[in-house]
């Protein structure tokens, strides 16, 4: 046994309802061993006193429960997006407003890499820009004679220059679902989900398993996690193969590597079967520091590229409705294969027709083999309505919510994709709690920047951009959006017995803050500083 360290701090908020509050933690072998007072520990022995973190507030470290581990990496592209952005270097990224400026960004991005390398954007977001809609014709001026390939902050559309078509052969006769036609009838550049980007990327070599599984990329995306005081995080659509085990395996074993990260294996490219194979062979591999043996299954695509699939009467401005990534009698037979062989489900659903399915499916599956504590998880959830959030309850079906879209693109969903009623119920975390529904909160990082605490105050306050409170009703009290990032996002990932409180038996995985979230005003919850993290008993800070 090793020392016992005393840590004190400010205040303690332990989200742990017999004792909530502390100013002192025990901690002994990376391990949780008395919170109290000063004396907390004294009857298990001599005591080292730690007063390094005595003007802090501790939290449980925060839990990001859909996250992609390309948030890190995807900062050796050109980034090409609305929104002001900070890299992990702490490198602010101005946003642009038009396309002339994204235009110009690539250009000067492109002048600085070698003779035919491929230009890589990612981040557009298309419904801010008030001009018409980036095309091969804008990318072929940025150059012709190599691929240039814009990623849209959503992850579910991009847009590619002539040679990028040329390569995959895709042309006016083309009847691949999601390459997108001019009124010409010549594709404009633009494709939507997997089916259309696949080719194009794996053409031109961008590989995003690739960006994920390096050891830098692990080691950057625990940096990032780092500086939002996050100690648990998930790869929610891991394509693990067996040199990746190695890689993921060698670098979180480091005693300085300071993240539990979880990654979820993506439920493509083999039978449902076999996908469940590899699924319970990865869970059997398991560390300390990496969990895996959950899938993420991606049923729909993205409400503000017009690509989820929604219930009437579908998009405002006659857009047709979105494309199925995985056809829905695909999810029935992957759901029931998961269920039959015990392999917990993260199931992408941002339209409501997409949640309809995939509850269905689940429901369907739950009666052939049941499961009553397998945890699945639907992620994002954002048209899902009170009858909904029912059947979740009653299947115990867990809910991860995507309220950073409050902000980030309320006022476009409510002007835009699904109109204003729909818009003033999104991401309806007051629903879920109030059916009873186990609810975590997240950014799909990087699709929005990773910040638990940003993501807590979207769902507290439900602000938009311009300022508008998009949906009073939904709003959650600060309490429960601090549960929702700790403690409910560890339940989804079936490890609340061990992280998301601060109580005895648990893992020493604090978020050392510079004020107390339970004592500011919630609109400036967001505004708390993240000063480092405790991981396992060891400092860390910013």
């Amino acid at each position: 046994m090793s020392e016992i360290t005393v840590f004190a701090a400010q205040k303690i908020v332990t989200m742990d309802p017999s004792r909530p509050e502390a100013t002192h933690v025990a901690v002994q072998d990376g391990k949780i061993l008395a919170v109290g007072g000063p004396d907390c520990a004294d009857a298990w022995g001599p005591v080292n006193h730690d007063g390094s973190l005595a003007d802090s507030v501790l939290m449980p470290g925060f839990v990001e429960g859909h996250a992609h581990m390309m948030a890190g990496s995807m900062w050796q592209f050109a980034y090409a997006g609305f929104h002001d952005r900070i890299d992990p270097k702490g490198k602010l990224h101005k946003g642009m407003t038009d396309i002339d400026a994204v235009v110009s960004r690539l250009r000067e991005f492109a002048a600085d890499l070698p003779p035919g390398k491929p230009v890589v954007a990612w981040g557009l977001d298309p419904i801010f820009l008030p001009t018409e809609r980036l095309n091969r014709t804008h990318l072929d001026s940025i150059a012709d004679d190599r691929p240039v390939m814009v990623m849209f902050s959503n992850f579910h559309l991009m847009c590619v220059n002539s040679t990028c078509l040329e390569m995959v052969d895709y042309t006016r006769e083309t009847n691949v679902e999601g390459v997108l036609r001019g009124a010409d009838g010549e594709p404009t550049g633009e494709l939507q989900e997997m089916a259309a980007m696949f080719p194009v990327m794996r053409r031109t070599g961008l590989d995003f398993r690739g960006l994920s599984q390096t050891p830098e990329a692990v080691k950057t995306y625990a940096d990032v996690c780092r500086l939002a005081g996050v100690t648990t995080i998930t790869d929610l659509f891991s394509h693990m193969e067996e040199e990746d085990l190695e890689v993921l395996t060698q670098v979180t074993g480091r005693d300085d590597f300071g993240l539990r990260l979880v990654p979820a294996l993506a439920a493509v490219g083999a039978s449902p079967q076999d996908i469940a194979d590899k699924a319970n062979r990865l869970g059997k591999k398991s560390t300390d520091k990496l969990r895996m043996g959950a899938v993420k299954l991606m049923t729909d695509g993205s409400i503000q590229g017009w690509t989820a699939r929604v219930k009437w009467p579908g998009y405002v401005g006659g857009h047709p409705n979105g494309l199925w990534n995985t056809p829905p009698e695909q999810i029935f037979a992957l759901c029931e294969t998961m269920q039959a062989n015990g392999v917990q489900m993260h199931i992408h659903v941002n339209g409501d027709e997409a949640s309809s399915v995939s509850l269905d499916a689940l429901e369907e599956a739950s009666r052939k083999h049941p499961w009553p504590s397998a945890r699945h998880v639907l992620q994002h959830c954002q048209m899902m309505g009170p009858d909904q959030f029912r059947r979740c309850r009653e299947m115990n079906v867990c809910t991860n919510i995507f309220s950073n879209h409050i902000w980030y693109f309320g006022d476009q969903h409510a002007a835009l994709t699904i109109g204003e009623d729909r818009a003033t119920r999104m991401d309806a975390a007051r629903s879920a709690l109030d059916e009873g529904v186990n609810i975590a909160l997240h950014s799909d990082a990087p699709v929005t920047p990773l910040g638990p605490l940003f993501t807590a105050w979207c769902a507290v306050n439900r602000q938009t951009m311009s300022g508008r409170t998009l949906g009073d009703d939904q709003r959650i009290t600060v309490d429960e959006a601090l549960y929702a990032i700790t403690l409910g996002a560890a339940y989804t990932l079936n490890l609340d017995a061990e992280i998301g409180s601060i109580e005895t038996g648990k893992r020493a995985d604090f978020a050392v803050l510079g004020q107390d979230p339970t004592g500011v005003d919630p609109m400036a919850l967001k505004d708390v500083p993240i000063n480092g993290i405790v991981f396992g008993g060891n400092v860390q800070m910013n």
